[in-house]
């Protein structure tokens, strides 16, 4: 990070005042394209940080000092740490090069983070482009709320990926497109495990002969466009459940070009047996409850309900005035 900055330095994209290096923007022309943003609408205030050490309003930190309390390296400048826009750059250069293909990310860091990102490389690395396709992706959310840590509705795989297949988790999270919403509740979930139930009523193993075709690829070739393409799949399963091994073998190999059907049948019957379809908040519901019975002393109530979550792989133990859960 300290070789970027330096040679940003060199080059006069950014300059270095008290302890601070900042880039600066003006120098960078193509500043803004990405997110469609022209410089001269960028405002003092709206998102970048306003500090009299800057020539510019719209300019953002390189470096910038640390305080007694705070971590620092020494540099150049003095004490301090990098901006957190700068650490990316240097990583894809690492493990990337200077051009790449794909990059990533959450639509709220497309500006100004993956704008910073651009004018740093494209003017340290000297090159025309930074990456060649960008996917922004919109958000996850739980009963139409943005998923956070502060609210509690946050989706956690690692509890998922124990009580559903992963089969199920893709065709749900590959139902919306990648740059559309999409609302994660109980209802999506049993909706894709019935598809799946449903599909895999014709599944064979493939004809090695069978290939697909670019009608069924095409929506992928549409900017990625996943329920188009499970709309395909719809379409294949009709025509194989009236046609023959063929028209099944055709719609098995689709489905495992997306990671869909790519277990038999007969491990797929064993996993059922194991799997659930229970999110974390309705565990914590079902706790609630449960503890409420307790207290109203309504105990074949309360046992009514941890056996409704041992049947779906839920051990639940009342520890210390707590009760506590993990999937078994």
């Amino acid at each position: 990070m300290i070789e970027m900055i330096s040679i940003l330095l060199k080059k006069n994209f950014a300059y270095e005042i008290n302890g601070h290096v900042y880039f600066e923007v003006n120098k960078f022309e193509d500043y803004g394209k990405l997110s469609n943003k022209k410089l001269e609408d960028l405002k003092a205030g709206s998102r970048v940080e306003i500090s009299e050490n800057k020539k510019n309003a719209e300019d953002f930190v390189l470096w910038k000092p640390s305080s007694s309390e705070e971590p620092f390296w020494d540099s150049p400048w003095g004490k301090g740490r990098p901006g957190w826009h700068l650490e990316c750059s240097t990583m894809s250069k690492k493990y990337l090069g200077d051009t790449f293909d794909i990059h990533g990310g959450g639509i709220d860091l497309l500006f100004p983070h993956h704008e910073n990102e651009i004018a740093q490389s494209r003017c340290a690395n000297n090159t025309k482009s930074f990456a060649n396709y960008w996917i922004h992706n919109a958000f996850i959310t739980m009963s139409n709320e943005k998923m956070a840590k502060s609210t509690g509705n946050i989706l956690k795989i690692k509890n998922f990926k124990e009580n559903i297949d992963g089969q199920v988790l893709k065709l749900a999270l590959m139902s919306a497109h990648y740059k559309q919403p999409l609302d994660w509740n109980e209802k999506l979930l049993k909706a894709c495990q019935n598809t799946i139930e449903k599909w895999y009523e014709v599944y064979i193993v493939i004809d090695q002969k069978i290939t697909l075709n670019e009608d069924i690829l095409s929506p992928l070739y549409d900017d990625l466009n996943t329920p188009g393409y499970i709309a395909n799949l719809h379409l294949l399963y009709e025509k194989a459940l009236k046609g023959n091994n063929n028209d099944k073998s055709l719609f098995v190999l689709a489905c495992n070009f997306i990671g869909i059907l790519n277990k038999t049948k007969e491990e797929w019957l064993s996993i059922k047996k194991k799997k659930s379809l229970i999110s974390e908040i309705d565990i914590l519901k079902k706790i609630e409850l449960r503890n409420r019975a307790r207290v109203d002393k309504d105990y074949n109530n309360a046992d009514k309900i941890r056996s409704e979550l041992l049947d779906k792989g839920v051990l639940i133990e009342d520890k210390d005035g707590k009760t506590i859960w993990k999937l078994k």
